[in-house]
Formats: structure tokens, sequence, C-alpha cells
């Protein structure tokens, strides 16, 4: 039975980055002792609870198992306060599903190297794609100069060039990444911090 006297964690949330999810949440404050949290899950398609692999923890967060780190499921969490024989009323989370909630986090740019006319860029995606995986790198890429014009490309390869730049000329980009999802829809990723590289001299 939920005892009235044990009050039910707050802030309760699914935090998505690049796939990797976690649940959390505020901590339970009371006078004496200390409260553990148990958070359970199940899927869209079978009803029955499963524990986390967090049980009676007195963490404030419970990382999703490898077994439910699918990106296309349907994932339901409950989580609830217990301290000595107490237990809180459950707090249940919204359905969740990766692919949609998740947070694409910036491309990372490994190599620049500058030629006179252009920068060959070399990055990786924000994140391990699966077979099939459908990603845009979409550039950014300006002048600096104190009224920079923006100019944009679109790449599909982790190998791309920068072309058409004057020589000797300090140039800025700024990457994010586009996942083109089972749905059909485009999951935006973070724009990656700008970078800039001079062209070399002819």
């Amino acid at each position: 039975e939920p005892s009235p006297h044990l009050p039910a964690p707050k802030n309760v949330e699914i935090y998505s980055y690049n796939f990797q999810s976690l649940l959390r949440w505020s901590p339970v404050l009371v006078e004496n002792g200390s409260v553990v949290y148990t958070a359970h899950y199940k899927t869209g398609f079978y009803q029955e609870w499963s524990g986390m692999g967090c049980a009676q923890t007195p963490q404030t967060q419970c990382g999703f198992p490898p077994e439910i780190q699918r990106r296309r499921w349907t994932i339901l969490l409950r989580l609830r306060a217990e301290l000595g024989p107490l237990t809180s009323a459950w707090v249940h989370t919204p359905p969740f599903v990766a692919e949609t909630n998740t947070t694409l986090g910036p491309p990372r740019v490994n190599i620049v190297s500058a030629s006179p006319d252009s920068l060959l860029v070399s990055v990786s995606p924000p994140f391990p794609p699966e077979p099939g995986d459908i990603l845009q790198y979409h550039v950014s890429y300006w002048e600096n100069t104190t009224s920079p014009a923006e100019k944009k490309l679109s790449e599909s390869k982790t190998l791309f060039q920068i072309g058409n730049l004057k020589e000797s000329t300090l140039y800025c980009f700024s990457i994010q990444v586009q996942l083109k999802i089972f749905s059909g829809h485009l999951l935006q990723g973070q724009q990656s911090a700008p970078e800039c590289h001079r062209t070399a001299l002819s």
C-alpha cells in the first residue's frame, strides 16, 4: 500500500541525448532516514512491468538497460520512493520513443585540411549510426569579416569540401546533422561550435 506519509518523487523526466537515455528525478527529502528509489519499465508491446536494474537505489537517476535501448520502441516508466516499509505512489512517465524524443548533439569535426580555394572537412556523426540511417550534414560557412555573409551546403558523406573560397583568407563554419527517421520525419541535431581555418596561399 502506498503510504500517505512518503511523498512521490518530483520532476521525473526522461533525458535522452544521442539515443542514450536515462530517467532522472528530484530527491525526496524526509526528516529521518534515507529514501531509496525503484524504477520499472514496460514497452508498448508487452504490458508487464520489469525492473530497470534500479531497485532501492539511493541515486536520483537510472540509465535505460540495454534491452530497451531501442530507437523505435515505445517505453513507459514508473518510479516510486521507498523508506523502510513505506512506499510512495508510483509516478508514471508519458510514452517515450527515442527516435522522436532524443536530442542529437553536434557532429565531431576530426580533420580540416586547407588548400588555396577550399577546406576539406572530415566529421563523425554524434552517435553510432544503425544500418539504413540516412544522415545529412548541414554546413554553414562564412568569411571571418565584420559583416559575414553566410553560405550553406548539405552533404551526406563524412568527408566533404567547402569550395570556391579565396586564398589566404580566414573562414569559419558550423555543422549540424539531420537524421531521416523511419516515419519520414527529420530529426535535427545541435549546431557545432564555429571553427575557423585559413585557406592556403597559392
